[in-house]
């Protein structure tokens, strides 16, 4: 179990200059709105115990130099629960940080819906849904810090609806709690780390690291992507910016990174297969140390799935912001897909450009992968990439294997380095297909046109070097 944190210590181990925002006055019937007994006297001693009036606080703060709204639960008031009073206080913290533009920082730990208010707590979750559905269309980012226990209604709205969701160690992460599970059970499936694994959690974040993390994603997420001309001096402050709902068509892409591998162009399509599968060839993890000052991951396709052949996340690069999506080498799953298109959709919501690097031998075929949806997963990426209005540029690094490479890649903007090929199908399935003899394999490549420069005067990428962008 986690170590649990008061409201206030939450808020104090992560912020500073906690301000608390006005919080609207409700009239209370005797016992709340059903008139259950004793509930004031619950309440009143919640108060007495915690020192405060509800289960949660809302104010404004700076995170490592960055201002956002933050939402700290109170578990010691009625277990954090959610009542109408929680709920004006919410909707009030929603409404402030969309009015002054502010990213929201829930740092959530509730048992989940107000037993003594009925079917009137229950509906809070569908008035913090809107609220944080309302957030997410002005374009604010939301960050949310799960501690011990985040269940219920908590956990389904402003936990797993965050834009970005960190978890502290051991943390009880559920929608059923621990009183109302089969008995059963496994408690192992109820944790921060196994909501990590089934891919609804992006990352577990050790307390002395929550501040530092926090304040990097909202570095990240909480303003524009500028140039280095326009970023903050080191150790200035930074306001979240006006971002609209959708970038303009002027909004700069991301530079093309320089290939890292050898020089020279394949001589013929099998030796470009040979270069794109050789071993020592630079792979996506390479490219993006070299690109990015820094990054942070996100991870999982919030449909039960986790696939480490895709790294997703966000970095900065000279001043500006860029999210990247990247194939490692291996057959992207369908959680990979799912991952890359909820990257995209978020960094076309907040107007941050997308750099995606394609390399892979295909989409995983596996019997397990059909199961998981791998149709309807590359169908939803290329709906994704086709509907984006921010810029999305793609650099081919390696193997470019048929439709499951093709569906991270952006239309009029690929580029390829010269360890790389794009091929409808893999020479040795072509002539499989076409029943030619194991020999015939090398010369199907070069029939296919796969190498860099064929691709160049087909007109499929725009430069077989991966040249930056003018």
């Amino acid at each position: 179990m986690a170590e649990r944190l008061s409201a206030r210590e939450i808020v104090a181990l992560v912020a500073d200059d906690f301000a608390e925002i006005p919080y609207p006055e409700r009239q209370s019937k005797p016992d709340g709105p059903l008139a259950w007994q004793g509930y004031d006297a619950s309440r009143a001693r919640a108060a007495e115990r915690t020192g405060e009036q509800e289960s949660v606080i809302c104010g404004t703060a700076r995170i490592e130099g960055t201002r956002a709204v933050l939402i700290a639960f109170e578990f010691g008031f009625l277990g954090g629960s959610l009542g109408e009073r929680t709920g004006d206080r919410l909707e009030a913290a929603y409404t402030y940080a969309r009015e002054h533009r502010l990213p929201v920082v829930p740092l959530v730990a509730t048992g989940g819906s107000r037993m003594q208010e009925g079917m009137l707590a229950l509906t809070q979750l569908q008035r913090v849904a809107r609220q944080s559905a309302l957030t997410r269309e002005a374009g604010l980012a939301q960050i949310a810090v799960l501690r011990d226990p985040t269940t219920g209604g908590g956990w389904a709205t402003l936990g797993a609806g965050a834009d970005v969701i960190l978890a502290l160690p051991g943390a009880q992460v559920g929608f059923a709690g621990s009183r109302v599970r089969p008995p059963d059970a496994d408690p192992s499936a109820y944790t921060a780390e196994a909501q990590v694994a089934a891919g609804a959690v992006d990352a577990v974040v050790r307390p002395e690291e929550l501040r530092r993390t926090l304040g990097m994603w909202l570095r990240l997420l909480a303003r524009r992507s500028v140039s280095t001309a326009d970023a903050p001096a080191e150790g200035r402050t930074t306001e979240a910016a006006p971002v609209p709902r959708h970038p303009t068509p002027h909004t700069e892409p991301a530079p093309v990174p320089a290939p890292l591998g050898t020089t020279g162009l394949p001589a013929t399509g099998w030796d470009a297969v040979r270069r794109a599968r050789s071993v020592g060839r630079p792979r996506a993890g390479a490219y993006l140390d070299a690109y990015f000052t820094h990054r942070a991951a996100i991870s999982g396709d919030r449909c039960g799935g986790t696939d480490p052949g895709m790294l997703c996340g966000f970095g900065e690069r000279g001043g500006r912001t860029i999210a990247y999506a990247a194939q490692t080498g291996t057959a992207t799953r369908p959680a990979g897909y799912r991952t890359a298109a909820r990257l995209i959709r978020l960094a076309d919501r907040l107007g941050i450009p997308v750099l995606t690097l394609v390399d892979t031998p295909g989409a995983a075929n596996d019997a397990e992968a059909e199961r998981q949806g791998a149709g309807v997963a590359i169908a939803d990426l290329f709906t994704t990439v086709a509907s984006a209005r921010t810029p999305i540029t793609t650099l081919l690094i390696g193997e470019g294997g048929s439709g499951g490479a093709l569906a991270l890649a952006a239309p009029g903007a690929t580029y390829a380095t010269p360890d790389s090929y794009f091929s409808v199908i893999a020479p040795e399935l072509a002539a499989a297909i076409l029943k030619r003899p194991r020999e015939e394999v090398e010369a199907t490549a070069d029939q296919l046109r796969i190498r860099p420069q064929d691709l160049a005067e087909l007109g499929v990428i725009a430069h077989p070097e991966g040249r930056t962008l003018p």
